[in-house]
């Protein structure tokens, strides 16, 4: 759903994806948001870069409530929420020269 989101460039329904106060982090760090609403900006300011995500997922390791998903473009902890509902707490999107 997130690589949707990106791909629709949709910054309300991505926002939606996060928990509260989650994280997403680009390229190591170099561009960092908390929350929905900074999240939907930065969004938009990759997507004005003409930058997008594709997943790619290689591997999902989940306890319970809580997941790793390690993809060839980043790696993401998402938990499912008492409405059944799967988040992201933290995403840290990693591009490479043919992302943009």
């Amino acid at each position: 759903m997130l690589e949707d989101a990106f791909l629709l460039r949709a910054d309300h329904a991505l926002a939606e994806l996060f928990e509260v106060g989650a994280v997403l982090v680009i390229d190591g760090g170099v561009e960092e948001a908390r929350g929905g609403v900074e999240i939907a900006r930065l969004a938009a300011e990759m997507w004005r870069g003409d930058r997008t995500y594709l997943a790619d997922p290689g591997r999902v390791l989940q306890v319970h409530d809580t997941a790793l998903v390690l993809a060839r473009g980043g790696i993401n902890v998402v938990r499912r929420g008492e409405d059944g509902s799967w988040r992201y707490a933290i995403s840290l999107l990693q591009f490479d020269a043919t992302s943009r």
